[in-house]
């Protein structure tokens, strides 16, 4: 695992607080006790939300949790999570190790700023960018007319994080002025700007739930962890109806424990950042942590945590039913269905904005997508369906990767039905190849620089 290929994780400001500066936390990290896991052990004070900011670093390193066990009586916090990289094995890289060491443990000024200077380096800075926030219903080609409204008004889009669930979308969108390459300064441009969104968000319904809202660098917390808020904060526009007829629901099941705890049991098919999906939830929701049990030894897990609400109360029946339903909804947010397609080229002004209109001319809409800028490298992740809710049709796929290029464009997860393209496997490291053709193709393009692409 490159470090300069990591997005290193955000750091909230009140993690260094007053407790933690008398009652440093100890992190111990231990790769010869397992013969299949590192083992990562934190001892700390308590407070509320530590284990989302330990479960955050581990899974923003993109390390597989496949069992904790989390303890949390009075002042202390105990956590030990036994995790593996990517590919299934232990962490060697010595950089990550050093890197979960100073990040979870107690930081000097010194070696906090050294740590902003990493993430600095690989990374995106929320004093640099504008970001924009936006919530409302989903509909095909919506990414593509967002981006071409940015593109219109003179913005380039550096990153991206875009979420799709039961018909409503979410998304963060970090970017700058072209002309200054810093963030938007002019308070009427940034109101025309959020006026020309909504006026998207909307499209053709009298939507009054379409939000747009324009961030300060100081209000900016965990991208996704904002984006399950923006979702939660949503609910009653479409979370509340969760999947109710779909296949391979979590099984969710709260009970009263006899020590005074309301127990959560959650059994679902596993994948990578499910549980800080959960404990992102719960802590969003004002509930606090007391125990934790994680086993994930296989395609499935097996989660129980044993909590209280933040006053001390175990939970009723309607916040049961209304916990069950936020839950679900925070774990099949991420599990969209759709083809993956990973583009890499060199970051130009419009390219979000060229890409995903070719995604619309061609009948795919973005369930999902990450959008990032490394290096002056645009790597960019989308999940696209067919637009008509159809099977994607390979050929067209193939038909794009045709004119755009092979080694830019790149699809991961193809149908086994498809064994011609399956057999074709190219990382994103061939990715960084060019396609000149595309690049002069795009650029040449008599794109219109309308609201709506």
């Amino acid at each position: 695992m490159a470090m300069e290929n990591q997005r290193w994780p955000y750091f909230d400001p009140d993690y260094e607080t007053t407790s933690s500066s008398f009652n440093p936390p100890r992190v111990t990290i231990e790769n010869e006790a397992y013969e299949n896991a590192t083992v990562v052990q934190v001892h700390s004070a308590n407070r509320h939300g530590i284990l989302l900011n330990v479960v955050q670093v581990l899974t923003d390193l993109d390390l597989v949790i496949t069992k904790s066990d989390m303890f949390s009586d009075g002042g202390w916090f105990l956590d030990v999570f036994h995790v593996v990289d990517d590919s299934g094995n232990k962490v060697r890289d010595q950089s990550v190790l050093d890197y979960i060491q100073k990040s979870l443990g107690y930081r000097t000024k010194r070696e906090q700023s050294s740590a902003d200077l990493l993430r600095r380096s690989s990374g995106l800075t929320t004093a640099d960018h504008t970001v924009v926030e936006l919530t409302g219903p989903d509909r095909p080609g919506l990414l593509s007319e967002i981006s071409a409204v940015l593109t219109s008004m003179e913005c380039n889009v550096n990153a991206a994080e875009v979420w799709t669930h039961n018909h409503r979308v979410a998304c963060v969108i970090y970017f700058t002025n072209t002309n200054t390459g810093g963030p938007i300064e002019s308070q009427s441009l940034l109101e025309l700007i959020k006026e020309q969104l909504s006026r998207v968000l909307k499209g053709d319904h009298d939507e009054q739930h379409a939000r747009c809202k324009i961030e300060y660098a100081s209000e900016i917390t965990h991208v996704e962890r904002r984006l399950h808020q923006l979702m939660y904060e949503d609910r009653l526009h479409g979370e509340q109806d969760c999947d109710r007829n779909s296949q391979g629901r979590p099984k969710i099941q709260i009970k009263k424990s006899e020590r005074g705890y309301s127990m959560v049991s959650i059994q679902c098919k596993d994948r990578p950042k499910l549980l800080f999906d959960i404990v992102c939830t719960l802590t969003d929701m004002q509930y606090v942590i007391h125990h934790a049990l994680i086993n994930s030894p296989g395609p499935e897990t097996t989660q129980e945590f044993f909590i209280r609400h933040e006053n001390g109360c175990v939970l009723d029946t309607a916040a049961e039913q209304h916990l069950k339903v936020c839950l679900e909804a925070a774990i099949n947010r991420r599990t969209t269905e759709g083809l993956r397609l990973e583009l890499c080229m060199n970051d130009r002004v419009g390219l979000l904005s060229d890409v995903t209109k070719i995604f619309r001319e061609n009948g795919l809409s973005v369930a999902r997508a990450d959008v990032t800028t490394r290096d002056d490298k645009a790597v960019n992740v989308f999940y696209v369906v067919d637009a008509s809710g159809c099977t994607v049709d390979m050929k067209v796929v193939e038909a794009m990767r045709k004119s755009i290029g092979h080694a830019i464009l790149q699809v991961k997860g193809v149908p086994r039905q498809e064994p011609e393209l399956s057999s074709s496997k190219l990382s994103l490291g061939g990715l960084f190849r060019t396609s000149e053709r595309f690049i002069y193709g795009l650029t040449s393009m008599n794109w219109r620089s309308t609201a709506i692409a």
